[in-house]
């Protein structure tokens, strides 16, 4: 068993490295798009997709299907070229984006994009979304879980702090939150634009069970998802500390980048960092 879960293991990291790749290439081919906010979220989906998730292409459509949220829209990159590796959408459509009449666009449209289950893109808006889902869960006496990525970033919207203080009284834990904490927003740090630490003691006193986790390590995230839910009657939130550009040297940690695209030279390095042929 020991050998068959390190197996695993490696598949699911050559499985993020190829990930990783695919998103810097329909970026930088597509002409724009947010590439570190892709990065940092990378192990996280793959851990999700290939082994948390009761969601299929199949069962697309089933009403007890789990549910997941990609509420740091601008991360969509990632997000699609899981869909088009298990199978949502046609691989094709990566070499799309950006360009003239994708329906793959800067962020996901649930009405277009099988597999996507909420239009999102303002912040504070898809994890709302996201205790809505649960909430219906619950109250059709569904088995779904609903499974939300928030950016740390994103926990400056006073939306977000209504949802938590809904959630916990509504005792949905059926539902589970991913901050991604690469502590980095579009401009600056977190520190030097809104301070939101401690985050684990907000959340804790929102009424959440909060646990943390090293965001790259694919075996430590397998451990959290499989321990959901945390407590019975309260919701979940995963503290996943994580490096903005991962992968990228260049990129990792380093504000502008949430808005820039490399050039030749530094498309050179990034292309032999992630293993990828000179674009």
């Amino acid at each position: 068993m020991e050998g068959a879960n390190v197996n695993k293991i490696d598949s699911l990291i050559d499985k993020a490295q190829y990930i990783r790749a695919t998103v810097f290439k329909m970026i930088c081919e597509g002409g724009g798009g947010h590439i570190p906010a892709s990065l940092s979220i990378v192990e996280i989906l793959v851990v999700l997709y290939y082994e948390v998730l009761n969601i299929s292409p199949e069962t697309i459509s089933d009403p007890d299907r789990d549910r997941f949220i990609l509420s740091k829209g601008h991360a969509c990159a990632a997000l699609y070229a899981v869909l088009a590796n298990c199978g949502f959408i046609d691989k094709q459509w990566l070499s799309t984006f950006g360009k003239r009449g994708t329906i793959l666009g800067g962020h996901p449209d649930m009405h277009k994009i099988p597999g996507v289950e909420a239009t999102t893109g303002a912040l504070g808006h898809g994890f709302p979304f996201g205790v809505g889902a649960a909430l219906a869960g619950k109250m059709d006496g569904r088995k779904y879980r609903v499974i939300v990525l928030m950016g740390d970033g994103e926990c400056q919207e006073g939306s977000v702090w209504e949802a938590a203080m809904f959630a916990s009284a509504m005792a949905l834990d059926n539902l589970c939150v991913i901050i991604d904490h690469n502590r980095l927003q579009a401009m600056d740090t977190l520190d030097n634009i809104v301070p939101i630490s401690p985050l684990a003691e907000k959340w804790q006193a929102f009424g959440w069970q909060v646990n943390e986790v090293d965001g790259h390590d694919i075996a430590g995230l397998i451990e959290k998802f499989t321990a959901l839910p945390f407590q019975a009657n309260k919701p979940s939130l995963i503290i996943a500390n994580t490096i903005k550009g991962k992968g990228v040297s260049f990129m990792e940690g380093v504000p502008i980048w949430h808005y820039r695209m490399p050039n030749g030279e530094e498309m050179a390095v990034a292309c032999n960092e992630l293993g990828i042929d000179p674009l």
